[in-house]
């Protein structure tokens, strides 16, 4: 299995470029969640429920249900706008993507039921070909699978429980080229040198998954779902160059970063038996992430790549609050509509910010429909809009990157997935 630099970490933790959710994470993970923004943890009628409440697996048809989705990612160009002149701007690269998702669930055993999913809940890409963001991260490329199977068991009507193991892998590259200044211990400016890096790697690691469900009535649901911190401790090979002295390094290294726990709590009621409504908050414990820090077996030597590479770099984050309403109205002759808003922070303080992760505040609005073919059979598209706010940051006085504004990030999402039953 190819690992060259454990950087599926750095890239997990800094590639997402405009994602979807604070920081990387995707909550979107199949038609029913694009079309509600996220807000979908409370009502789940579909066999998906194994992953974003496997306790609400209870309540579904007691017969197998399983559903294959593929979302389409587009996120647009960010520019970015430096004070200092034309020299330190530019805009990143478009990106699109491609993100196949699988659910299952058993018929009831004993009051029991088993659900399988895989999904991609983090990652993505950013690009920059511009000299000086390309300095920093001319790619950031991500994959993050989870493979999660899942189990719930119902007390009574009024109460039941899941959970499940996480299987989570991680796949990515980074790459950077571009001219630093040297400075020497006093800190004054001695000359510049070309440095550059290019790193894949890859990694599996587990955690766990659980979830509760309460029925006041046939009505409302009351749901409360966590998600673990995955640590994802990579090791690979690194493949480093300075022009100044001049220093190479190609050999192992390894990083420690955290894929951080998520709680989310849900209430949903359906009025008339028509229309549900959903309100969801969720958490995102993102202040486990305080630095990035990479280690190798021997000393780098060079100054410049044990700068450029080696020292810790201060992340700094902060957990964040997301709040999401969804509506679901079943039009009673096989269609039903679905619609969704969603608010979501940003967990990066100024003073970290850089290319690899302009990340900002994002507003989220999204659309769908279901159609019921026959008994058996249903499909279903889902469209989403992520708005990135714009964002100014200065932090070159905490030896960051950054003197400038960030704008027009965005993303668009395409859901169509197919349910079967039997």
């Amino acid at each position: 299995m190819k690992k060259t630099l454990g950087v599926a970490g750095l890239i997990l933790l800094t590639a997402a470029g405009s994602a979807l959710a604070s920081g990387y994470r995707i909550p979107e993970q199949s038609v029913n969640s694009t079309a509600r923004a996220g807000s979908y943890v409370a009502y789940t009628p579909s066999a998906d429920a194994t992953y974003f409440n496997p306790a609400n697996m209870s309540w579904l048809e007691n017969r197998w249900a399983v559903e294959a989705a593929a979302t389409w990612i587009h996120l647009s160009s960010i520019s970015y706008t430096d004070v200092r002149g034309p020299a330190y701007s530019g805009d990143s690269e478009e990106e699109d993507f491609l993100v196949p998702t699988f659910f299952a669930v058993s018929p009831e055993y004993n009051k029991f039921r088993f659900g399988f999913s895989v999904t991609a809940p983090a990652g993505l890409s950013k690009r920059w070909q511009d000299s000086y963001p390309r300095t920093f991260a001319e790619e950031f490329t991500l994959k993050v699978f989870e493979f999660n199977p899942t189990v719930s068991y119902k007390f009574n009507e009024r109460f039941s429980v899941g959970g499940g193991v996480r299987g989570v892998y991680v796949d990515g590259k980074v790459k950077s080229r571009g001219r630093i200044p040297v400075t020497n211990s006093s800190g004054t400016v001695i000359g510049s040198s070309l440095i550059s890096r290019d790193m894949d790697g890859d990694a599996w690691e587990a955690g766990y998954n659980l979830a509760m469900t309460v029925r006041p009535t046939d009505k409302m649901n009351l749901s409360l779902t966590y998600r673990s911190e995955v640590d994802l401790g990579v090791e690979g090979n690194a493949n480093l160059s300075s022009s100044f002295s001049p220093g190479v390094y190609n050999g192992d290294t390894g990083v420690e970063i955290p894929l951080p726990a998520i709680l989310a709590a849900a209430v949903s009621y359906t009025f008339y038996d028509q229309l549900t409504v959903e309100l969801e908050y969720d958490r995102t414990f993102w202040s486990d992430y305080e630095s990035l820090d990479f280690t190798y077996p021997v000393s780098l030597i060079n100054p410049v790549l044990t700068r450029a590479f080696d020292n810790p770099v201060a992340k700094h984050w902060e957990d964040t609050d997301s709040w999401r309403l969804s509506v679901t109205y079943d039009l009673k002759n096989n269609w039903i509509l679905m619609a969704g808003f969603g608010i979501d922070e940003n967990p990066i303080p100024s003073s970290t910010v850089g290319f690899e992760l302009p990340d900002s505040d994002a507003l989220l609005y999204s659309f769908g429909v279901r159609y019921k073919i026959n008994n058996d059979m249903e499909v279903g598209g889902a469209y989403l809009y992520d708005y990135k706010k714009s964002r100014s940051v200065n932090n070159l006085a905490n030896d960051g990157r950054v003197n400038g504004t960030f704008e027009d990030a965005s993303a668009q999402l395409v859901s169509v997935g197919f349910t079967y039953k039997f």
